[in-house]
């Protein structure tokens, strides 16, 4: 029998969490109770159709599911774009009825999951069709759940502590993702994401029953808009292997690189706590695990070699086309395993900016992209966990393009750190948190607003508590200078 990780307080397991493998054996885990350790882990994602002009199709797909009355959601601005007219066209062609809401907040908030919710309910259709950024389809899938759970107080299938964190136990209406941003992964996931202006941080939902039928990934459709969308989605991707929007700038690129970077460097699924009672209540993001580790290396390298191309060329389409399938892969392997710390901080970074707006991001209210707040903090967070698995943080930074033939162990924080500091340089993103308005005063609130964000932060290798959280901000201030 294997023991659970949360009872020890010894020091090798930093206050509750495992950072090594002797806890079985562990003397000092004398509170330890005789439940077993996770033993398994489950693969799931949406079923992915990938090609050029791929969006036609889904007219035939919505008649195939014999499907009465779909709702088409998308934000203002794609509302005018091809990946709109294109579905619309479908659907026409097909003689399938439709209504379209439009007004898809770019980072949603709760109120506007709200107000998508609500229009679901009176509507009550019986497919969803999402055509934009993560924000598109997560708010897609947030309509969806709610609907079905027509008198379900808000909060409780939103992520514990936050929210109740209740399991799904009904089967949603079928949801078809056409994205149209290289970043979130989102077609691929049963994640929802959103900022809860209450607590002015970012949370969400998790569940597998969350995620679409059917992504279709067409690169077409990331084939316009400014440099800096496409770079904080790619950036993304990145980080989430170690929103809303057509627009394919720089900005829009990170998406996939944080994505990677995080999910690759997870804490491994068996030691990510006891095994649940139930399949059913296993949750979405498992910890790092073989399936998951091999969508996220391939994805991770390929937004390495394309980012770049797509910043000096905006118009490079094999680059872009590369980034939206790094996207899908990303999006497979942390939509498995999880992301960790640079996520986690990313929320507060997102929810408690009060004057800053991205360059070419179209929207009302400030605004910090989900790829720029997740890859800003990334050199610090790296550093701080590659005391755990250095072995990955190394073979990371050589994907970055470091020489690590006669590099140490001890020295696999500091070389990657660098690695990332000069991409993101190269890239130009903010010089560090302090861009967005945040002085050292702000630091204690941006831990508050991390601390709770218990279904990404519990994944790091590494346990942060308050104090490591408090330098990894304090570092994270400036990147450059």
């Amino acid at each position: 029998m294997k023991l659970t990780q949360g009872a020890c307080t010894c020091p090798a397991h930093m206050g509750g969490r495992i950072i090594s493998k002797h806890l079985p054996t562990c003397k000092s885990n004398k509170m330890a109770t005789q439940v077993p350790m996770e033993y398994a882990f489950e693969m799931a994602s949406s079923n992915i159709r990938y090609g050029e002009n791929a969006t036609s199709e889904v007219g035939m797909d919505a008649a195939n599911l014999k499907a009465k009355r779909v709702m088409v959601l998308t934000d203002p601005n794609i509302a005018k774009l091809r990946p709109m007219k294109t579905a619309i066209e479908s659907l026409e062609a097909n003689k399938v009825n439709y209504t379209v809401f439009d007004k898809v907040r770019v980072e949603p908030s709760d109120i506007s999951f709200k107000e998508a919710i609500a229009f679901a309910r009176k509507y009550q259709p019986d497919l969803y069709i999402a055509v934009g950024g993560g924000s598109t389809i997560d708010t897609a899938k947030a309509a969806n759940l709610y609907t079905e759970y027509p008198d379900a107080d808000f909060l409780d299938f939103v992520n514990a502590p936050i929210g109740k964190g209740l399991p799904i136990d009904k089967t949603l209406r079928p949801l078809i993702a056409i994205p149209t941003t290289a970043g979130t992964g989102s077609e691929t996931t049963g994640a929802s994401i959103f900022d809860f202006k209450s607590m002015n941080v970012k949370t969400g939902i998790a569940n597998r029953a969350l995620k679409p039928v059917l992504g279709i990934v067409d690169p077409l459709n990331i084939r316009s808009g400014p440099l800096s969308v496409q770079i904080s989605a790619g950036l993304d991707v990145l980080f989430l292997f170690v929103r809303s929007g057509i627009y394919t700038h720089a900005s829009t690129y990170l998406h996939p690189y944080s994505h990677s970077l995080e999910s690759y460097t997870a804490i491994p699924y068996k030691l990510r706590g006891p095994a649940p009672e139930n399949p059913l209540l296993r949750p979405a993001y498992q910890g790092s695990n073989p399936i998951s580790d091999v969508w996220s290396i391939k994805a991770l390298k390929m937004v390495v070699d394309s980012l770049p191309k797509i910043k000096k060329d905006v118009n490079d389409y094999k680059a872009q086309s590369e980034m939206i399938l790094a996207a899908t892969y990303a999006g497979i392997g942390f939509g498995n395993a999880g992301v960790h710390l640079c996520h986690g901080m990313s929320y507060p970074i997102s929810g408690l900016v009060k004057n800053y707006n991205h360059p070419e991001y179209p929207t009302d209210h400030s605004l910090v992209p989900h790829g720029v707040s997740v890859a800003i903090t990334a050199p610090s967070v790296f550093s701080f966990t590659s005391a755990m698995y250095p072995e990955r943080h190394l073979q990371i930074a050589q994907i970055f393009g470091a020489d690590i033939s006669n590099a140490k162990l001890a020295d696999a924080g500091a070389i990657l750190a660098d690695r990332i500091r000069q991409f993101l340089y190269n890239l130009e993103l903010p010089d560090g948190i302090s861009a967005f308005g945040y002085t050292y005063s702000d630091i204690e609130k941006l831990v508050q607003g991390t601390l709770p964000q218990h279904r990404v932060t519990k994944l790091a290798p590494l346990a942060a508590g308050t104090e490591d959280l408090s330098k990894i901000f304090e570092n994270s201030l400036k990147l450059y200078n």
